[in-house]
């Protein structure tokens, strides 16, 4: 079985729900190595060979061998972790850890250790016999086969734009085509690579401009 390797890239947009009421990442006392060991166990026993961790950095910020730069910045506390798997493409994302004080292991990182130890979990149903196809891994092999812009739903949307257009707008708000472009041109000023936003985020804001759209003119919302 071949070993996988492990790669940071950026993050990018997070189009999950935000955690409110964060936990602490005081609840983790393991190493970063010790974490990393642990995830590429995991992923090992799933037969991936290549695991894509993103984090809220700069794509500067990493180095060629897809490290993370001593002193790199990270914002946002989310994480998102892809690799391909015996059952397929597989994505996990939390943004449930944060660190709150400085002994502490880094936010971004214990979101990580909290993936490693979900898979860890995962697995435990295969071990004790309760399934023997992996039916535990489907909900996440589809939310990696489906792009999110592809899959928002009209609430979805209107959340999505809502927030990237605050304070003003909220997703209830969203009812006319004008109310919709009002919030699509308030992120556009902010998430556009023209404003030095990213071209992942201004997609992701279009698509939700879209759907909202849609939905209004077939009578949907």
């Amino acid at each position: 079985m071949t070993t996988p390797r492990f790669e940071i890239r950026p993050l990018g947009v997070w189009d999950r729900p935000i955690t409110e009421g964060r936990a602490s990442s005081g609840r983790f006392r393991s190493t970063w190595d010790q974490t990393v060991g642990h995830l590429l166990d995991e992923v090992e026993h799933l037969g991936g060979t290549l695991i894509v961790v993103q984090i809220d950095a700069e794509a500067t910020e990493i180095r060629r061998d897809g490290m993370l730069r001593a002193r790199a910045k990270v914002g946002f506390p989310g994480v998102k972790i892809s690799f391909e798997s015996a059952h397929g493409p597989l994505t996990y994302a939390t943004d449930a850890y944060e660190q709150r004080w400085s002994g502490d292991m880094p936010s971004w990182q214990a979101n990580v250790r909290a993936i490693a130890l979900g898979l860890e979990a995962l697995r435990a149903v295969d071990r004790y016999g309760i399934t023997r196809s992996g039916e535990q891994y489907r909900g996440w092999t589809a939310l990696a086969d489906k792009p999110a812009e592809k899959g928002l739903s009209v609430d979805d949307a209107a959340r999505l734009l809502a927030e990237w257009a605050q304070p003003w707008c909220r997703p209830q708000d969203m009812r006319t085509e004008d109310q919709v472009n009002r919030a699509f041109r308030a992120a556009a000023s902010v998430h556009h690579p023209d404003k030095g936003g990213s071209a992942d985020a201004f997609r992701l804001v279009s698509s939700a401009r879209d759907v909202l759209v849609g939905a209004i003119r077939d009578g949907s919302r």
